[in-house]
């Protein structure tokens, strides 16, 4: 009996602590400052109170007001306006950085792990060499090239992130192609396509979501330090990066709050994403 009660103690206390896990504080306001974000991106144009990009140099760095409440900035316009419209783009980017970096090392870490020999070390190769490249200077030298935009850092860091995400998934991929069911699968007669797609990926889901998350606060960092550099979106645009780059000399002149507003909503942001891809992936791993 004390054996048996011993067990069933370790395994409630197993299952508070998992439901603990999944109700913490701390996943919840990572989740709802996502879903906040990610609305507002969807909605910002139309939430803005004024036209963000209509200047009136007369409200230089004016503070808030009753009708303005996080004021204006350098160019006079409103910055709640230019926060809410800047949410797109600034969203935009990392996302589309995070789904193609996702995409294509997914597709290169099991087809590494999947057919082995020559073409496993062939992509381990290459995925080698593109270690080399930091992801924010490939980002600065494909703006400086192709030009200022969104376009070519988003390429640029997803091309360099992309070895990151495959040489993870490849470890996940390996441990996964060694396990009996997919032995048995083989004998089945099941194709290779088939495997990989309706299990062994599916397996690892909770690694590329866990992943995913994390990337994308990594991919808003360098998108919006490549902004701040000029090479990014473009003035007069609303951007979460150009606002701080627009805004920093009001920090020295005493009216810190437009460039703080876009960093702090930088910061948010990043921090829940990470929080929540950390919880996502301890999640994944308790239930293997």
């Amino acid at each position: 009996m004390s054996v048996a009660a011993g067990l069933a103690t370790a395994a409630w206390r197993r299952y508070r602590a998992g439901r603990q896990r999944r109700t913490s504080p701390v996943l919840i306001a990572s989740a709802a400052v996502i879903v906040l974000a990610t609305f507002v991106a969807v909605a910002g144009p139309l939430l803005a109170p004024y036209n963000p990009d209509l200047p009136d140099l007369s409200q230089y760095f004016v503070g808030p007001t009753p009708d303005h409440l996080l004021g204006f900035d350098a160019q006079g316009r409103d910055v709640l306006s230019r926060l809410l419209v800047g949410a797109r783009t600034s969203m935009l980017g990392p996302l589309a950085v995070t789904l193609m970096c996702m995409t294509l090392g997914s597709l290169l870490a099991v087809t590494a792990a999947w057919r082995g020999g020559i073409i496993d070390a062939f992509i381990s190769s290459g995925l080698d060499i593109l270690f080399a490249f930091p992801g924010i200077l490939l980002a600065v030298l494909a703006a400086a090239v192709f030009g200022a935009g969104l376009l070519a850092p988003v390429l640029a860091l997803s091309v360099a992130y992309t070895p990151y995400v495959a040489r993870v998934l490849r470890g996940a991929a390996l441990r996964e192609r060694a396990q009996p069911y997919i032995a048995a699968l083989e004998v089945q007669g099941a194709s290779s396509v088939a495997i990989c797609l309706r299990h062994l990926i599916p397996n690892m889901l909770h690694l590329i979501v866990a992943q995913a998350t994390t990337l994308f606060g990594y991919a808003m960092v360098d998108l919006a330090a490549i902004s701040f550099l000029g090479l990014g979106v473009q003035p007069p645009s609303a951007d979460w990066g150009v606002m701080v780059s627009e805004n920093q000399q009001g920090i020295i002149q005493g009216f810190p709050i437009p460039a703080l507003a876009a960093g702090v909503c930088i910061v948010f942001v990043v921090i829940a994403f990470n929080l929540l891809g950390e919880r996502l992936y301890e999640r994944g791993e308790a239930r293997r």
